[in-house]
């Protein structure tokens, strides 16, 4: 099975509404940081690829026809090589607000201890504190830094993503843009908005154990 859509914005700029937007839309199913909780298999393949191994992407995404979201982000331009039949969407919203929004998120020290801590599997470790690593130089609570690595990430996409297979994404656009992108019909429902800080918040959630 193929990927016929690549995400590759960051985290906490709407990619679950992404997903449910992609799934509704016949794009699904769709590859998401929760499909690794879920799943916690999923978090070996990427532990391979922290620890220095190679990734067969076609068994990563086996069943899934679109990723949106970290750890995939990561890796928009080996998905593109493997796929380069697939359609790129670069979600983005004010950078402030996303690190405001990731700080109190995915980038809380609560929520990365449930993945880094003494007690965390082995693989979600090796999993996060590559991305950690690798992405933010371990400095994603620095406001400054964190939001110059999102901007040239997001550069680097429109800089190297052809424009005929790009869509620069904001989700408060709701269905026109990314249906017209997709060249799909819009659906006569309302646009999803999911996962907002509050609802991320307080959502029960269970240890990441070794």
């Amino acid at each position: 099975m193929a990927l016929d859509v690549i995400g590759a914005g960051f985290g906490r700029t709407g990619t679950m509404t992404l997903r449910d937007a992609l799934n509704r839309l016949g794009f699904g199913p769709c590859y998401h940081m929760s499909e690794v909780i879920n799943n916690p298999h999923f978090a070996s393949y990427w532990a391979t690829l922290a620890r220095g191994g190679r990734m067969d992407w076609e068994e990563v995404f086996a069943g899934y026809h679109s990723t949106v979201d970290w750890p995939g982000c990561t890796y928009w331009r080996e998905l593109m090589q493997q796929w380069p039949q697939a359609k790129v969407i670069l979600s983005v919203r004010d950078p402030h607000r996303w690190h405001q929004s990731v700080l109190n998120t995915i980038f809380s020290d609560a929520h990365v201890a449930r993945f880094e801590g003494p007690d965390a599997h082995p693989d979600f470790q090796a999993m996060v504190r590559r991305l950690n690593q690798q992405t933010f130089d371990n400095r994603s609570q620095d406001e400054e830094y964190a939001i110059s690595i999102y901007q040239a990430h997001n550069d680097a996409v429109i800089s190297e993503v052809p424009p005929e297979k790009l869509l620069v994404f904001n989700p408060a656009e709701g269905w026109e843009p990314l249906c017209q992108f997709l060249g799909v019909a819009a659906p006569d429902e309302e646009f999803p908005r999911v996962n907002s800080t509050k609802e991320w918040q307080e959502r029960p959630r269970k240890q990441i154990k070794g």
